[in-house]
């Protein structure tokens, strides 16, 4: 099944939508069938286009916040104001709806605890998770595939959100994740507060020494930062795999 999900031929399948929940203000859960789907792997994305009844269609992609034991498919949708796509994901779409969806795809960004398992126990090194942002949905797909699966690979995620009200998936974070806040947390907040650096890269990340996988995923900036963060601390570059999304701009 790995196999043929990184390499086999995409088509455009009809997603129906089964069901769609705020995870916060501005991100929606939306729960997708798709028949003759044929599996994916944790960190792979789709493409998803909508067709207006003039022809005129509008593409995205997203990557799926869903684990491949998870029967239907999961994206976390962050509403733009003024875009093409995500404001009527967010706002319009309802059950029953029916829109493209083309994927899986992508085979750089990806984890699989099949293949650690093929890995002798000694040799297995853990994966260390980091996300800005919208960008916790890919790995939010790997910490539950790593859940399902029984995997014994160490894992752990470093996630940065900007308030309390913007965490994602918190119900699905469990105990190997880190949350800090950067711009204002609760009196009763339990965790780090401030942008990822070099000071929480050392105490919350695995150590150099552990020769940690890594998988980095957020906006532009955010990404960029990080990696060059773990470079600088010793990390190998050829263990850090990047996912952007997004416009430049501020860290977050």
């Amino acid at each position: 099944m790995a196999r043929a999900a990184v390499q086999r031929r995409l088509t455009w399948l009809e997603a129906r939508l089964v069901d769609t929940r705020a995870e916060t203000p501005r991100v929606q859960r939306l729960s997708f069938d798709v028949p003759g789907w044929s599996g994916h792997l944790a960190g792979q994305h789709v493409d998803v286009r909508l067709t207006a009844e003039d022809g005129y269609s509008a593409q995205r992609s997203y990557s799926l916040a869903s684990p491949p034991e998870e029967p239907g498919l999961h994206l976390l949708v962050e509403r733009f104001d003024g875009g093409e796509v995500s404001p009527y994901l967010t706002d319009e779409m309802r059950a029953g709806d029916v829109l493209g969806l083309r994927g899986p795809i992508g085979g750089y960004f990806v984890w699989s605890a099949e293949a650690d398992r093929a890995t002798p126990v000694e040799h297995r090194r853990p994966v260390q998770l980091v996300a800005g942002g919208a960008g916790v949905a890919p790995l939010i797909a790997m910490l539950e595939h790593h859940r399902r699966a029984g995997s014994s690979t160490p894992i752990q995620l470093l996630y940065s959100a900007r308030t309390a009200e913007d965490v994602l998936a918190r119900d699905l974070l469990g105990p190997h994740t880190t949350v800090t806040l950067t711009r204002g947390a609760p009196a009763d907040w339990p965790g780090p507060t401030g942008r990822i650096d070099e000071a929480m890269l050392r105490d919350r990340a695995f150590a150099v020494a552990e020769r940690p996988r890594v998988f980095v995923c957020g906006p532009t900036v955010f990404v960029e930062t990080v990696a060059t963060t773990l470079v600088d601390l010793g990390h190998d570059p050829s263990a850090i795999r990047l996912e952007r999304f997004g416009a430049t701009g501020s860290p977050l």
